[in-house]
């Protein structure tokens, strides 16, 4: 039989994904359980996003240009615009979702071998993009004891070599729900000027910012033209993330040019997404404070309640809408595993991501979850309260 590549068996597994065939178990067996595990938001969609594909008026359902509409890419251009980053229409590039954006990047500015530096835990999925690139990911582990805060420049600069090529960030972060300051991502600019490195930054989160601080974007820093790179997307700001649709933005021409190629060689964005995203711009600003609202009330549920549990730590998240869970057991993929597969509370149980799989570093985080405040209120106390009951019962 003929063998599969070794990249592909490298590619990993989705740490919040690889559950669920036991969740549809839990399913079968008449249980409900409280998705804690995964960012879709239970957020409407903008009814103007939706409006714009229920009323369009092609007549054919074309390609658009490899680089997206122009028209919604001068749209996206204004609103970044009203976000103090000075960018035009031929600075971005339209992707099907973040994703690409990111794959683009790590396509674009590294060769096969090369290193990225990257604080962990970070979103899984750079894991598998880096397999998918030839692209080593090199960790600076950031810790829950500091709230995942930016580890100090000496940590970066011992890590960097001849074939390391961009620091890669989460801003704010997935999974930590953690918020760089300006002073760190100024730190971080200093780091990459110095040694002439890319500094990659994934903002899908920027609109979610909580107890009065500011998202600070690296492309809001002067003279970053040659060095900035950010990733963007819809998915997360306009609760749209079956829309696959985001963006590569960057002043660096060379970057631009050759991100075209690549997406060049997947023809286009897909266009019935393009539209929606583009009449989603004109979401007014009442729909995002009463969004953010919501996910602050959330997020304070969530950590007082897990807080009120023996052996649980918490990292305190300032935006986005996830945190990282710190557990008194050995093995969390075990415990999840379990939860859905053996306990149950009056017929509930509840589904996490384990942590492992949001490091690089092997043996880290194997005691923590990434969970989610995507549900509401009253779902997260009663989610809360089955995971207090669930580690009673425990035995590792």
């Amino acid at each position: 039989m003929p063998a599969v590549s070794s990249k592909g068996l490298q590619m990993p597994e989705s740490p919040i994904r690889k559950l669920v065939p036991y969740a549809e178990k839990a399913y079968k067996l008449k249980k409900t359980v409280y998705h804690l595990n995964i960012g879709q938001p239970d957020i409407k969609t903008p009814k103007i996003a939706m409006d714009a594909v229920t009323l369009h008026s092609l007549d054919v359902l074309a390609y658009t240009r490899s680089e997206g509409s122009e028209d919604y890419r001068k749209k996206i251009a204004n609103y970044y615009k009203t976000k103090e980053i000075m960018v035009e229409a031929e600075d971005i590039i339209v992707t099907t979702g973040g994703s690409e954006a990111l794959l683009f990047a790590m396509g674009t500015i590294c060769d096969v071998g090369d290193e990225i530096i990257i604080p962990e835990p970070f979103y899984a999925n750079y894991n598998g993009f880096a397999t998918a690139s030839g692209v080593s990911i090199v960790p600076v582990i950031s810790k829950i004891e500091n709230n995942f805060a930016l580890p100090p420049i000496s940590e970066f600069e011992k890590l960097i070599t001849d074939k390391t090529k961009a620091i890669l960030i989460c801003n704010p972060g997935n999974p930590t729900g953690y918020l760089y300051s300006k002073e760190e991502i100024q730190t971080l600019v200093k780091i990459v000027k110095k040694h002439n490195l890319f500094l990659v930054a994934d903002e899908v989160y920027r609109e979610f910012t909580y107890d009065g601080m500011e998202h600070y974007s690296i492309l809001q820093e002067p003279d970053m033209d040659d060095y900035g790179i950010l990733i963007d997307s819809v998915s997360k700001r306009y609760s749209m993330c079956g829309a696959r649709i985001g963006c590569l933005v960057s002043k660096n021409k060379q970057v631009i040019a050759t991100a075209l190629k690549f997406a060049q060689a997947r023809l286009s964005p897909p266009t019935f997404a393009q539209i929606a995203s583009e009449a989603a711009l004109q979401t007014p600003q009442s729909y995002f404070d009463e969004v953010i609202t919501e996910y602050k009330e959330r997020r304070d549920i969530l950590v007082s309640e897990l807080k009120k549990i023996p052996g649980v730590k918490v990292g305190e998240p300032k935006g986005a809408f996830y945190c990282i869970v710190e557990l008194p057991v050995k093995n969390s993929d075990n415990f999840a595993q379990w939860l859905l597969e053996t306990f149950d509370l009056n017929g509930e149980t509840v589904m996490v991501a384990p942590a492992a799989g949001f490091y690089s570093s092997p043996g880290v985080g194997l005691n923590q979850v990434r969970i989610a405040y995507v549900l509401n209120k009253e779902s997260l106390i009663k989610a809360v309260e089955i995971l207090k009951a669930a580690l009673e019962e425990y035995k590792d």
